[in-house]
């Protein structure tokens, strides 16, 4: 009688463990979800991509600009050498700087360095991702899927947030 008690008792115990596994991986599944949402660092190699994002557009517009952060933790700089999106028939790696007074828009010729030990910022004003050709209006709160190519680290694939039409930061309304 008290062997099978014993026995039972310690069915009951690896029973209750099962169940606490799957829960505890049910958790885990469920808070790594919300942190993707959330956008969390996507991580490719030495590079860390954060706060990618773009602005809504206006009916028929045929261009948006594509902002992110890139750091490196590597012991060697990698480049930023291409982009594309299905959301657009061309997608170029673009500059804005001012030239004698006057605002000048071109792509960079052989890419954008992410130094080693270091961060490059794509922002409003500056260096940024062209989606050109649009094929779609960019609708504030949805995501656009763009794919990243680096000279050193290949290819990621990152969702942008589209913020509101006019935003000077991510998540801006």
């Amino acid at each position: 009688m008290r062997s099978e008690l014993r026995t039972r008792v310690n069915e009951d115990i690896m029973t209750l463990r099962r169940i606490f596994a799957a829960g505890s991986v049910a958790l885990l599944l469920a808070t790594t979800a919300v942190q993707t949402a959330a956008g969390q660092p996507t991580q490719i190699g030495d590079l860390s991509i954060t706060q990618p994002w773009t602005r809504a557009t206006p009916p028929r517009a045929h261009a948006a600009g594509g902002f992110v952060t890139i750091g490196n933790t590597g012991d060697t700089s990698d480049r930023l050498v291409a982009a594309t999106s299905a959301i657009a028939g061309r997608v170029e790696i673009h500059e804005m700087r001012m030239d004698n007074g006057t605002m000048i828009m071109r792509p960079v010729d052989g890419g954008i360095e992410i130094p080693a030990g270091g961060e490059t910022t794509l922002a409003p004003g500056g260096l940024h991702i062209m989606f050109m050709e649009l094929k779609q209006g960019l609708v504030e709160g949805e995501t656009i899927p763009v794919v990243l190519t680096f000279e050193q680290a290949g290819d990621v694939e990152v969702q942008f947030a589209v913020a509101a039409i006019g935003a000077r930061a991510p998540g801006q309304s």
